[in-house]
């Protein structure tokens, strides 16, 4: 993935957490306006992933997007709301961050 590709991801992954984090506080406080905010949030984030898909591909782009969103939205309800994860869903983040690993790098690791 080359520099534009890398700022693009950023870009998504930054606007999808502040979309999961307007749709905790909508939770907690439900409005027309926090969820419009959350919708608007999920719609631009999805727009730059529609680019970046057509750039880098759907594998890639979709699996390097969910496991990086997977672990930040995880460190910000552990920071912020105080959730937690028991042992086995602790297991199941480190195999989804195994797996991604493995999807990204296996064409470089197969000499494909």
């Amino acid at each position: 993935m080359n520099a534009f590709g890398t700022l693009q991801l950023g870009a998504a992954t930054l606007i999808f957490l502040l979309a999961a984090n307007a749709a905790k506080v909508w939770t907690v406080s439900p409005s027309l306006a926090k969820l419009v905010l959350v919708l608007l949030l999920y719609s631009l984030g999805n727009l730059i992933m529609l680019r970046l898909i057509r750039d880098v591909g759907l594998g890639l782009a979709i699996s390097l997007s969910g496991v990086i969103q997977l672990l930040a939205v995880n460190a910000i309800a552990f920071a912020f709301y105080r959730e937690s994860v028991n042992g086995i869903q602790a297991i199941g983040l480190l195999l989804s961050v195994a797996g991604v690993a493995l999807i990204t790098l296996g064409p470089y690791l197969t000499n494909r």
